[in-house]
């Protein structure tokens, strides 16, 4: 390539980048003006600093926009069949078969199964061209979630204004909040490495979280929309889960790649070294790959755990009372900043620290889903 084409090319990269960055705040701007006369304050800042994370994250990932682009002109085109009738579901193919938030769900479990298949099956017989056709299932399914997601805040309007809320309160919607943003960590890791032979793995965890989704919603009827609990009627919830569940993701994936890299060592270690292990990354990189993971969801985990402590003092009169789901967060989030610091002032790294992160998955998930099973307390909302 010549001098003038990556010139060329750069100055595209440049001008597209700014062209999203310029469509963020016109989008920020157009949601304040719209709906200024019920935002409060809070929820002003909440848009701003969405739109500025979006205008960051957006600028060099190409993919990133697209699914955004998709995501917004859907949901759009979803609300405006409903208007304001929540039965026009019934008479539209579109919402009864495709953009309704439940039929919206329903793609994006069979589509995040798909691109799990896809992508084994491309790793094991070597097949770029199936690998690319499972990061497109994926990001299909992270779209068709996030649109579900988005169409069900409208759906929660027209039971009611009273009943309206982001859809991020119970155990059902946290599971495919789960599902999407663990998906976008990946894809986004995926084209800094340029590798997709980790995504197998990576997805299991969430065709996990599908599956759960699938027997929550058929066997508890979870799906139905419901009111708010007073504790959950806050600003503080459209902040505090998606951060924590962006920490929640990270850890996930990083425990993934633990498996990927401790499968990798033991084939190899018995002199399997061609076969679906010749297209695993290193392990230099599948360690860094752990490493950027867990500090990424640490520090969201942190920010998750003080927003929740601001949230517990307006709720509850106190930022800490050792609540037993604060307690598991505690321990949570002692488990990895012992992670990171043997990592950081020790060095330690290969097998130890890819059997700690799959322990923390463990940890993690008990203090997600078993504290709600066993245990009780002011989380008491969050049970099965």
């Amino acid at each position: 390539m010549t001098t003038d084409s990556l010139a060329l090319n750069s100055n595209k990269t440049n001008l597209s980048a700014w062209i999203w960055r310029v469509l963020m705040v016109l989008a920020a701007a157009g949601v304040i003006n719209f709906y200024a006369d019920v935002l409060t304050v809070y929820e002003v800042a909440i848009i701003i600093i969405t739109a500025i994370g979006m205008a960051i994250l957006g600028q060099n990932w190409p993919g990133y926009r697209w699914h955004t682009a998709a995501v917004a002109v859907f949901s759009l085109f979803a609300v405006s069949i409903y208007g304001n009738e929540l039965a026009a579901a019934d008479s539209s193919f579109w919402l009864n078969y495709l953009l309704a938030s439940q039929s919206a769900f329903m793609w994006m479990s069979a589509l995040f199964v798909m691109a799990t298949v896809t992508y084994f099956a491309g790793l094991l017989f070597h097949s770029e061209f199936t690998e690319k056709v499972a990061s497109f299932l994926t990001w299909s399914a992270t779209t068709m979630g996030m649109i579900g997601l988005m169409v069900r805040w409208r759906e929660s309007y027209l039971l009611g204004a009273d009943i309206g809320y982001i859809p991020v309160s119970n155990l059902y919607e946290v599971f495919i909040l789960f599902a999407v943003v663990t998906a976008l960590l990946y894809l986004f890791y995926e084209r800094r490495y340029q590798t997709r032979s980790l995504g197998g793995f990576v997805l299991l965890v969430i065709s996990a979280a599908v599956a759960f989704q699938l027997w929550y919603t058929f066997d508890r009827q979870a799906h139905v929309i419901e009111p708010l609990v007073p504790a959950l009627q806050s600003y503080w919830m459209k902040i505090h889960v998606p951060a924590n569940f962006i920490g929640y993701g990270a850890f996930a994936m990083a425990a993934m790649i633990g498996v990927a890299y401790l499968l990798v060592d033991k084939f190899q270690g018995r002199g399997s070294a061609g076969g679906w292990t010749s297209k695993m990354p290193s392990f230099n990189l599948m360690d860094d790959l752990m490493y950027k993971t867990i500090a990424l969801g640490f520090a969201f985990f942190t920010l998750a755990t003080i927003l929740g402590a601001l949230w517990a003092a307006e709720a509850w009169g106190g930022y800490w009372s050792w609540d037993p789901k604060e307690t598991w967060a505690l321990i949570v989030w002692l488990n990895y900043a012992a992670w990171l610091h043997m990592r950081m002032t020790k060095g330690w790294h290969g097998r130890p620290m890819a059997w700690w992160a799959i322990v923390g998955l463990f940890v993690t998930l008990f203090a997600f889903l078993g504290v709600n099973m066993f245990l009780s307390g002011l989380h008491s909302y969050g049970t099965l």
